[in-house]
């Protein structure tokens, strides 16, 4: 007599495999910002021949990218120390701020430090932390507040 599989083992299997082939959250969004860090790069190759539809798709794109992590700093107030929610509202300040001027007075310098925030907070949220999540948070919130040095906006 042969044993029946058992149907909740394979799908047991399949889960932790599917599990593992998944980014977590915060490579997920690191990989996001990579993505636009990227396109934006891409627009500032060839600025002569993009659009002005081009410019806003991609900023636009950025900006709600961007809206979802400023969203979450003010929806989730005691998720994360207040310095860090701060710093990544103050951070998202200045990406719409900046976004805004380069849709006004278009220039392809403009976009360097779009690409450069977007690639330093990837960097940031793909590493995994050693030491637990404090170190971590403390880093993102040290690496959001010299991004944003000049701009201030409290939760």
């Amino acid at each position: 007599m042969s044993k029946a599989p058992n149907p909740y083992a394979a799908a047991v299997n399949k889960y932790g495999k599917q599990a593992k082939e998944t980014p977590d959250q915060r490579e997920l969004e690191g990989q996001l910002l990579l993505k636009a860090a990227n396109e934006i790069q891409k627009l500032h190759d060839r600025w002569d021949e993009a659009t002005p539809e081009d410019l806003d798709n991609i900023l636009n794109y950025n900006r709600k990218l961007w809206m979802v992590f400023f969203d979450t700093a003010l929806e989730n107030p005691d998720s994360r120390p207040v310095d860090l929610r701060n710093n990544i509202v103050n951070l998202c300040n200045f990406i719409f701020k900046r976004s805004i001027d380069i849709l006004s007075q278009p220039s392809k310098e403009k976009l360097r430090v779009l690409i450069d925030i977007n690639r330093q907070i990837a960097a940031g949220l793909m590493t995994k932390p050693a030491a637990g999540t404090q170190g971590a948070q403390q880093a993102s919130a040290a690496q959001a507040n010299a991004a944003t040095s000049g701009t201030n906006t409290s939760v």
